[in-house]
């Protein structure tokens, strides 16, 4: 069985814990990840919503236009949670 040393598991503190502790998994809770993470598909959510009602493109449109959003969501929106940098700048730091 291969161990798994600094995985981290994105969960609820509930009876996830108690699932983790059993298999020999510590039950660290740390929401500042899972937080940004939800945020991310909050904001995913809300374009997808909002492009769903207006699209009338083709798929192939449909892909560039998603590519387009990931591109300005990484590298040309700045975030409050980074100091108003872009994930793109976070990481080169």
């Amino acid at each position: 069985m291969k161990r798994l040393v600094n995985a981290v598991f994105l969960v609820d503190g509930y009876g996830y814990r108690t699932a983790l502790f059993r298999i020999g998994l510590s039950g660290r809770l740390d929401y500042t990840e899972r937080n940004l993470i939800e945020k991310w598909f909050h904001t995913l959510k809300q374009r997808i919503d909002r492009f769903h009602t207006s699209w009338v493109g083709s798929r192939p449109s449909v892909q560039r236009w998603l590519d387009q959003f990931v591109h300005y969501y990484n590298h040309q929106r700045p975030h409050q949670s980074l100091d108003n940098r872009t994930p793109v700048e976070e990481e080169l730091n």
